[in-house]
């Protein structure tokens, strides 16, 4: 397993990051802690969750996939060997159960909400702390792009890093990060750190895949330029690059099946777009999820790709792409693709 440097911290994390945000829902905790035990056994030492993970959360679930990895902390005793990411959430009138919706990165919210994910983690520490979405009000990234002044409804950026900076300080975090957030947000972090020389942001992270390379297009730079680490997330567009969405397929217990609304790629150009990667893929004898992998794999500004799957033989996939190196000739019509289909959410 190819170990990297996350941002320019002393953490070496794994270039195959634990996905984890279907236990609780999709997988129980027997199945979680399994995947967890073959991570580890494989050389994967970085796990990614979030305080409102599982990914579809209720009142009743919110929470409970960072309660089943405490879980296994205490059952395994190898806290000390994990890399741990977690998230605080940003506002969102659809998580009332989240400090009321509301939740912004101001002092008050992020100290409760790290201070509910390490008792849920069992933990009295946090490796990575990362603010899991804007809380200033950025166009969401499959919108495309920003076309209006931002409306002014966030915390006040210096109190926000402030409290990051406090809590490295205290030991309850390590390092801290971003996550869907744009070039500007990114930059601007950069800025106010090394203009105060409080912590300083370590990664970004954001989807990543042959459907969604909205990164290369000002991110990338940063993240090369500037060391912020890449943790790409979705590196099969939430599946659909494995083919098996194609035709109206609905596997029983996908996330597709379970919530058909939630995908960015079932419009007409997701679709004529999977089904010219999936046929690339089999032109040259690759599984279409090998290829899709080993792409996000290669970038030179990705740090880590998280992958999540209900389960071991799709995580078994992922690692069998990290020695997987495409050639030239399936880079190049990757590239045809890619300028033919360039952004195909809706």
């Amino acid at each position: 397993m190819k170990m990297k440097r996350l941002g320019r911290t002393d953490m070496m994390v794994s270039e195959l990051c634990l996905g984890t945000m279907t236990w609780g829902q999709q997988n129980t905790l027997e199945e979680g802690h399994a995947q967890m035990d073959w991570a580890q056994a494989n050389g994967v030492n970085f796990f990614d969750v979030a305080e409102m993970y599982p990914s579809a959360p209720t009142a009743d679930t919110c929470g409970r996939t960072e309660e089943i990895i405490g879980e296994w902390f205490t059952r395994s005793g190898k806290r000390a060997d994990t890399i741990l990411a977690t998230k605080v959430a940003g506002p969102d009138e659809k998580l009332p159960w989240i400090r009321g919706g509301t939740s912004i990165f101001d002092s008050s919210n992020i100290r409760a909400a790290i201070e509910g994910s390490l008792r849920r983690l069992q933990t009295d520490y946090i490796d990575l702390y990362q603010l899991h979405w804007p809380d200033r009000g950025w166009t969401h990234f499959r919108k495309y792009g920003q076309t209006k002044a931002n409306p002014d409804r966030g915390a006040d950026r210096a109190e926000t890093l402030d409290t990051l900076d406090a809590l490295v300080k205290e030991g309850k975090i390590r390092a801290w990060g971003v996550s869907n957030d744009s070039p500007w947000g990114t930059m601007d972090w950069v800025r106010r750190c090394e203009s105060t020389g409080k912590a300083r942001i370590a990664s970004i992270q954001n989807p990543y895949s042959l459907l969604n390379r909205v990164f290369d297009g000002g991110n990338a730079e940063i993240s090369l330029n500037e060391d912020v680490s890449l943790l790409a997330y979705s590196p099969l567009a939430a599946g659909h690059l494995s083919g098996k969405y194609l035709n109206g397929q609905r596997p029983e217990g996908s996330r597709l099946a379970l919530w058909p609304k939630r995908s960015g790629y079932t419009g007409e150009n997701g679709v004529v777009a999977t089904e010219k990667y999936v046929a690339l893929a089999h032109k040259h004898g690759l599984d279409p999820s090998i290829m899709a992998h080993a792409f996000v794999y290669m970038q030179p500004f990705m740090t880590a790709s998280i992958v999540g799957g209900t389960s071991i033989p799709q995580l078994e996939v992922a690692l069998q792409a990290t020695a997987v190196t495409l050639s030239d000739e399936v880079l190049a019509e990757i590239d045809v693709l890619h300028r033919l289909h360039t952004y195909p959410c809706p």
